[in-house]
C-alpha cells in the first residue's frame, strides 16, 4: 500500500481538521499524517490498543479506526488526536475516507496488475476470463496497446506522470513494463479506429519530453477486440519500434499496421536475405554502389520513378540523370525505368539495410 496516498487524502483534509490525523502499520509506526514530524515514528499507546469490528477505540490521548482488510488481519488503522466525542468522530470520518482511497488504489493495483500479466503472457487463456470477471472487467472492450520507449535518460517519475494523463476512469491502464518501457493499455472508439492511439501517443511523447526532458519512440500495435489478445498486441507494438529503427529513422510514432514490406523482411531468416542479395546482383555486389548513386536511387523511388521530376529535386539536367541510371544498369544489370526492375531493387535496398542493422545496438 501506498502511504503516499494515504498522504494525499490527509493534504486534502487537513485545513478542515483541526487536530492531527494519520494512518499507522499494523505495529503502530505513522507512515501518513498531517502533522509530518510523525511520519516514521512509533505510537506509544498503540500497544494497548484492542479492536472489536471497525468500532473507534480510545486510549489516554488518541482515538484509533481499523481499515477495512481482505483479512481478521488489522493492516492499517486511522487515528485522531484526543479523547472526546469530536476526535471520535473525525477518526471515523477519516477512516472511511482512507478506506474509500485504499479500495480505489487495491482495484487500480489489482487490475493493472492483471493487464501486466496478460500482456506478459504469464496467465493461462481460461483464467483471464476468471480473473476478470472477479475485478469486474469488461473483455470484449476494443483496445490497443501503446508502447512508449523512453531514449535519452529514465525517469520514475514518467509512470506517474503517464498514469495522470490516462487515468483509469477514462478506461485507460498504464503499465511499467521495466526501466524503459512503459505501456498504456488505450481504450478505443472502435476496432476500425485508431484516431485515439495516434493522439494518445503524441500527448504521451509531447508530456515525456516538455516535462521531463525525456526522447521518447512510440509503437502502437492494431486494435484487440478481446483481452486475450494484448499479448499478441503487445508484440506488435514492440515490432513496430524494431522495424521503425530500420525502415522508419525519422518518424517517432510508429503503427504496425503501417510497417508494410519492412515487416515482412524483418520475418526472414539471415541466410535468406543473403541469398537474396547475391541473386539479385550477381554482376557486382551492392556497395559497389557509392554515396551519391544511392542517393540518386533514394530520390528516384521518391519521385515515383519520374525522371523529369527526380532530376529537377536533384537540382540536374534530365540528361545526366539519364546517363546516372545506366550507369546503374551496366553495374547492376537493373535499368529501374522498369517496374518489374525497380521493385527487386527497392526490396534489395531494405533486405541490405535490415542486414545492417543487426550489427548495430537495439534502441
Amino acid at each position: 500500500m501506498s502511504s503516499r496516498m494515504f498522504q494525499n487524502v490527509i493534504t486534502q483534509m487537513k485545513d478542515a481538521i483541526d487536530r492531527p490525523v494519520g494512518v499507522a502499520d499494523e505495529r503502530g509506526f505513522v507512515i501518513a499524517c498531517s502533522d509530518l514530524a510523525l511520519v516514521g515514528s512509533r505510537l506509544n499507546d498503540y500497544s494497548y490498543v484492542e479492536f472489536s469490528g471497525n468500532a473507534v477505540v480510545k486510549t489516554e490521548g488518541r482515538c484509533y479506526c481499523p481499515l477495512t482488510s481482505d483479512t481478521s488481519q488489522v493492516d492499517y488503522v486511522a487515528f485522531a488526536e484526543g479523547t472526546d466525542e469530536q476526535s471520535a468522530t473525525i477518526c471515523s470520518l477519516c477512516a472511511v475516507a482512507f478506506n474509500e482511497s485504499k479500495l480505489s488504489y487495491d482495484e487500480k493495483h489489482n487490475k493493472s496488475a492483471f493487464l501486466k500479466n496478460i500482456i506478459s503472457d504469464n496467465i493461462l487463456p481460461g483464467d483471464v476470463y476468471v480473473r476478470a470477471k472477479e475485478l469486474h472487467f469488461v473483455t470484449d472492450d476494443p483496445r490497443c496497446v501503446i508502447l512508449v520507449r523512453m531514449l535519452n535518460n529514465q525517469d520514475v517519475a514518467a509512470v506517474e506522470r503517464m498514469q495522470r494523463l490516462f487515468p483509469i476512469r477514462q478506461g485507460d491502464y498504464v503499465i511499467s513494463m521495466n526501466e524503459k518501457d512503459i505501456v498504456i493499455v488505450k481504450l478505443l472508439r472502435s476496432v476500425d479506429n485508431l484516431d485515439d492511439a495516434v493522439s494518445a501517443a503524441e500527448l504521451a511523447r509531447q508530456c515525456l519530453r516538455e516535462e521531463l526532458g525525456i526522447n521518447s519512440v512510440v509503437g502502437i500495435s492494431t486494435a484487440a477486440e478481446h483481452l486475450r489478445e494484448l499479448a499478441d498486441r503487445y508484440k506488435e507494438s514492440q515490432v513496430a519500434i524494431e522495424v521503425g529503427s530500420i525502415f522508419e529513422e525519422d518518424k517517432n510514432i510508429i503503427k504496425y499496421d503501417s510497417l508494410g514490406l519492412g515487416r515482412i523482411i524483418y520475418q526472414l531468416p539471415t541466410r535468406l536475405c543473403e541469398m537474396f542479395l547475391n541473386e539479385v546482383f550477381k554482376k557486382n555486389p551492392i556497395e559497389s554502389l557509392d554515396d551519391d548513386t544511392l542517393e540518386t536511387i533514394d530520390r528516384f523511388f521518391e519521385n515515383n520513378l519520374n525522371v523529369s521530376e527526380t532530376s529537377r529535386k536533384l537540382y540536374v539536367h534530365r540528361n545526366t540523370l539519364v546517363y546516372r541510371l545506366e550507369k546503374i544498369k551496366k553495374i547492376t544489370g537493373l535499368d529501374l525505368r522498369e517496374f518489374d526492375h525497380a521493385i527487386v531493387f527497392k526490396v534489395a535496398l531494405m533486405v541490405k539495410q535490415y542486414l545492417d542493422s543487426l550489427s548495430k545496438p537495439r534502441i
